[in-house]
């Protein structure tokens, strides 16, 4: 029997990409909305109902209306919006990061799939406080950059406009104020004692993002180096498919360039561990479309029905 799924919000980036790799699933029947209904709550509310997962791809005030419409409800939410990362009683869609998330993940009906400078930076952090590597009153800070079509269609539509200004053909960065929307789940998410200090670059290429957290060995606990870390990391992600770790002499690394589009079009995320025996830079590497927003919702939706955790994904 196939599984039934509504995409609420199908029309915005993530939706547009969770439909395409549905595509060639013959085991998904996918519920479609009229286009004129497709903000009526009624409406939203039969499909969401009639479903047995329903993806909420959609701003952060629209998805709590959806999970409300879905209360007394059987069917599993996966919101891939800001609104749930941070709230009691959904599940955080990173199974790599421990037993306990990916049971929770199988196991739960609300699934909130993690952001994608979130992704990035949690994947490097968490590790570290769980090892007692990284304190958790460390000021830890991060940079990151972004293809533009994380930004939502309008920025696109701008990033592509034949007429559009000079300004963006150059690297631009953002969340200058310290507020962007990712900072309470990268905080709550780790433990971190602090909000980190977070530092966004969007620039002009489509897809595909590195985040970066530099950390000084001497306050970190024990002897860490480059190489000491990466071991670590090998370990701590060992027979995750989702999640590579470079080796000390990776080309990429060596080379001295890490691209931000370097791994579009795949749904994993690469680790890397560079610097030296005083300064260490830790990076993630990986598409902000895949392992940052649809590859992760399905994934997720991948683990609920007890299939192959890759299935219609690019590893």
């Amino acid at each position: 029997m196939k599984t039934k799924v509504f995409i609420d919000g199908s029309e915005g980036t993530t939706g547009l990409r969770i439909n395409e790799r549905f595509l060639s699933r013959d085991d998904i029947e996918l519920l479609h909305i009229d286009p004129a209904l497709r903000k009526d709550p009624a409406e939203r509310k039969k499909l969401i109902h009639a479903s047995d997962i329903t993806f909420l791809c959609l701003p952060d005030e629209a998805a709590r209306e959806s999970a409300a419409l879905a209360e007394g409800e059987d069917v599993v939410l996966i919101d891939a919006s800001t609104a749930h990362r941070t709230e009691e009683g959904w599940a955080y869609g990173f199974p790599e990061l421990s037993d306990a998330h990916r049971e929770a993940i199988c196991k739960g009906k609300r699934i909130a799939v993690p952001g994608c400078y979130a992704s990035g930076f949690i994947s490097l952090v968490y590790p570290l406080i769980v090892g007692g590597i990284l304190p958790k009153d460390y000021p830890v800070s991060s940079f990151a950059i972004s293809g533009y079509s994380g930004a939502g269609k309008r920025t696109i539509a701008a990033y592509e406009s034949a007429d559009r200004p000079e300004e963006l053909s150059s690297g631009r960065e953002y969340a200058l104020t310290q507020q962007h929307k990712h900072l309470k789940e990268m905080k709550k998410i780790t433990e971190l004692a602090r909000t980190p200090l977070f530092s966004p670059i969007i620039d002009d290429y489509y897809s595909g993002m590195v985040v970066s957290v530099p950390l000084y060995a001497d306050l970190l606990t024990g002897t860490q180096t480059p190489e000491a870390l990466l071991q670590y990391y090998a370990e701590y992600y060992k027979n995750q498919r989702f999640i590579r770790v470079s080796a000390a002499d990776d080309e990429v690394a060596a080379g001295g360039f890490l691209a931000g589009n370097g791994l579009s079009g795949w749904d994993g995320l690469k680790i890397y561990v560079t610097g030296n025996t005083e300064r260490i830079v830790l990076s993630s590497q990986f598409d902000n479309l895949g392992k940052g927003a649809s590859g992760a919702a399905i994934q997720c939706m991948n683990l609920i029905l007890g299939c192959d955790e890759a299935k219609g994904l690019d590893l």
